[in-house]
């Protein structure tokens, strides 16, 4: 859809008079500065996404300690839209879910229902019996494995296990063949005789050989979604009720769930892909597949938030899980949690996530990145990206939904950065 420059809509700032928070260096908070000085790199960067036609609208959220964040939200919802974009706009997250069942597993696992290094056979049988591929790029045939799948594993990636966008080939067509997919992109994309719920996707993917013995090998997977079946088994609850019990009401994540009420979809953006003349429309706010209930709640991907929603809960990690004075998290859940988990020997290799990395926490990465050391987040399939800098309690969400563009992901740290330095010379 093009979008002509007499069209472009003029953004504002809709916090107008509020208070930004700078950085100093040796301060415990944020030092008050003037309009001039709030966030302008980040500003910046999200007039220039739009300037070029990477997507219609931005919503940041940048906060430190237990102070209120600072916003910066630009845009419209859609490019055939006037309504602008604010903190409650509703983005889809995507993989930004994965952090969050990551620690929903952290709070099990502090609580004694699941331990870090339990075998996965333990909650589902069938996976104590797995095989792994011998040769994955050729076909599946496969030989016993060698090592017993764990809840560490899930968290890691390290599991074996397939469905990330870089595995193809033969186990990729046999997830498919399963119904292993799960559409959570737009109506049209649907897939015949698809799984209806956890329990079923857990039990189909027991029958698919691994890819790698698990605890050996780094690929990012399905993982996180089978782990959301765990926590149902392990607290006794689905899995979305859960979050919402322990999570969302606690953190007053009120715009965060895995579908979209019909009376809230005129918060939902459109998502997109392409840039400039080639950026076309791929779900649409009004008529989006997130207005239906999915067949089971991905927890490796499935949650529509805000910036609102999600500062919240990164708001609660920064804070060695505290939320407005009450604790959501047992602090060594957090102190693990945001930590390198991955198995002895095992090392990621490259992938689109953010720069840096130096290991592998609950959910997300752990990355010296940005000009940040030992951040803790993670990116989303539409560009999307959430992250905590424990030793500065600083926390940064940044939302825009385009499913081609990563530039803003990756360059949010950066841009962070750059602002925080200058606020800390005024």
């Amino acid at each position: 859809m093009s979008y002509g420059a007499a069209e472009m809509v003029r953004r504002r700032d809709l916090l107008r008079g509020a208070i930004w928070l700078g950085l100093a260096s040796a301060a415990p908070g944020y030092a008050r500065t003037s309009k001039r000085d709030r966030s302008p790199t980040v500003r910046a960067l999200a007039d220039r996404l739009i300037a070029e036609k990477a997507c219609p609208g931005v919503s940041v959220a940048i906060g430190r300690g237990a102070e209120r964040p600072f916003y910066v939200n630009d845009g419209t919802i859609a490019m055939d839209s006037q309504r602008s974009v604010d903190q409650n706009t509703l983005f889809r997250i995507y993989s930004m879910t994965k952090p969050i069942t990551g620690m929903a597993a952290m709070l099990l696992i502090a609580e004694g229902r699941m331990k870090l290094d339990q075998s996965v056979a333990d909650f589902i049988p069938a996976f104590g019996k797995m095989r792994v591929l011998t040769n994955p790029s050729q076909g599946i045939e496969s030989r016993p494995a060698t090592s017993i799948m764990t809840i560490r594993h899930l968290l890691t990636h390290t599991a074996g296990l397939g469905g990330g966008p870089a595995v193809k080939g033969p186990l990729n067509a046999e997830y498919q063949r399963l119904g292993l997919g799960q559409n959570l992109r737009n109506r049209a994309e649907r897939a015949d005789g698809a799984v209806t719920s956890l329990k079923e996707f857990a039990e189909r993917l027991a029958t698919a050989p691994l890819l790698a013995d698990p605890g050996t090998a780094w690929s990012y997977s399905v993982g996180l979604d089978l782990l959301g079946r765990i926590i149902e088994l392990a607290s006794d609850l689905p899995f979305e009720e859960f979050l919402e019990r322990r999570l969302f009401a606690p953190l007053g994540m009120t715009s965060t769930s895995f579908h979209v009420p019909s009376g809230e979809k005129a918060r939902l953006v459109t998502s997109y892909s392409g840039k400039g003349a080639a950026l076309t429309p791929v779900d649409a706010g009004l008529t989006s597949i997130f207005l239906e209930k999915p067949a089971f709640p991905s927890g490796g991907g499935g949650l529509v938030s805000s910036a609102q929603d999600y500062d919240r809960f990164l708001t609660m990690l920064a804070n060695g899980g505290i939320y407005r004075g009450k604790e959501v998290l047992p602090a060594v859940a957090v102190a693990l949690g945001t930590s390198n988990l991955l198995p002895d020997g095992v090392s990621m290799r490259d992938y689109v996530g953010i720069p840096g990395v130096t290991g592998f926490g609950a959910g997300g990465c752990i990355a010296n990145h940005g000009g940040f050391k030992g951040l803790f987040g993670w990116l989303g399939a539409a560009g999307t990206v959430g992250f905590v800098v424990p030793a500065q309690s600083l926390r940064v969400t940044g939302l825009i939904n385009n499913l081609s563009v990563f530039d803003f992901a990756l360059g949010l740290a950066n841009a962070v950065h750059a602002d925080l330095a200058l606020s800390s010379q005024t």
